[in-house]
């Protein structure tokens, strides 16, 4: 009987301390607008990510009301809205890619909308694919070569951002041409402009969005358009961060060499710049060591040391950790 008592006190205990743990909780959040307080992934985990009534992709109406349209757009949308970790890392990189490639969008006349095709060919990071295609871009060497990439042992400019972001626009502007829109031109970089035309042809159709093709293909300019909703009104997708959390540009300047570099270690060290830092700036070079003679190349080399850009990383808080009753932002 006195052990019954014992127990039912304990328990009578433990239930009080936690709701007073509770109601400390909840009083202190109260001093704050939960809405501005925890993020959008957090409040709205498992829920429907917005789809707008009408959306555009390169300048070209996407028919949303169409119902396969909309219920396909809306699955490519909930992966890659939930999917937080990789989404999250594109955003964070995209500061640091989309300044040099949107500039060379623009030279070229080809619509701001093909920044988010390179972002769902490869996650603006140089993978390699099944395929062997590589780069930002992902050029198969066949085609990379085709429109004026150097691929070799020592030198890939697939890996070139520039260069490859120049070949890309070659390819749309060619396919755009021939297709006659710029959904299609998307389309045809996934899966090669004569298999495209072959299903235009045989389905009678002169839209991406009504052609039935393969599965890769028929999510692809969904992706993409995906990515631009996200990428376009990150807060309204749930991604919150500031502008010391993304990954900034690394100032260079170019120094411009007459192959071959017999030491691209020797290199680094004349320049008083590290081997690492070197290869990562320059993608492009695949070896120690350019034996292509006769070419010139740019190299990338930091203006500052690998530190500089400390500063922007200084006193970085969790915006939406609560201490006592501040708000750490």
């Amino acid at each position: 009987m006195k052990k019954t008592y014992w127990y039912l006190i304990v328990s009578i205990l433990l239930i009080i301390s936690t709701l007073s743990i509770t109601f400390a909780i909840t009083q202190q959040y109260s001093h704050h607008n939960n809405n501005d307080l925890i993020p959008n992934y957090y409040r709205n985990s498992g829920s429907t990510p917005p789809l707008p009534s009408h959306l555009q992709f390169a300048g070209e109406e996407v028919p949303i009301n169409v119902y396969y349209v909309r219920e396909t757009l809306d699955k490519e949308l909930i992966i890659n809205c939930y999917q937080h970790s990789k989404t999250l890392q594109i955003i964070k990189r995209s500061a640091r890619f989309f300044p040099i490639i949107e500039p060379i969008l623009k030279e070229e006349g080809v619509p701001d909308d093909f920044k988010y095709l390179c972002v769902a060919e490869s996650g603006l990071d140089n993978v390699v694919s099944p395929a062997k295609a590589a780069g930002f871009w992902q050029f198969i060497p066949s085609t990379g070569k085709l429109y004026g990439l150097e691929i070799s042992d020592d030198v890939d400019e697939r890996y070139h951002l520039e260069k490859a972001t120049h070949a890309a626009c070659k390819y749309l502007k060619n396919a755009k041409n021939s297709l006659g829109s710029w959904a299609l031109a998307a389309a045809a970089y996934n899966m090669g402009e004569v298999n495209l035309k072959k299903g235009i042809e045989n389905q009678k159709v002169d839209n991406y969005w009504d052609l039935y093709l393969n599965q890769e293909t028929s999510r692809y300019v969904y992706r993409i358009l995906s990515y631009k909703l996200i990428m376009d009104n990150p807060r309204v997708y749930g991604y919150d961060y500031c502008q010391a959390q993304v990954y900034h540009s690394i100032p260079c300047t170019e120094v411009e060499i007459s192959g071959p570099l017999p030491s691209l270690y020797d290199f680094a060290q004349d320049n008083k710049v590290t081997y690492k830092e070197l290869r990562m700036l320059n993608p492009w070079i695949r070896n120690s060591r350019i034996s292509t003679s006769g070419k010139i190349y740019k190299i990338k080399v930091p203006k500052k040391s690998k530190d500089i850009f400390s500063d922007l990383y200084k006193n970085l808080q969790n915006p939406y950790i609560v201490v006592g009753d501040t708000l750490l932002k």
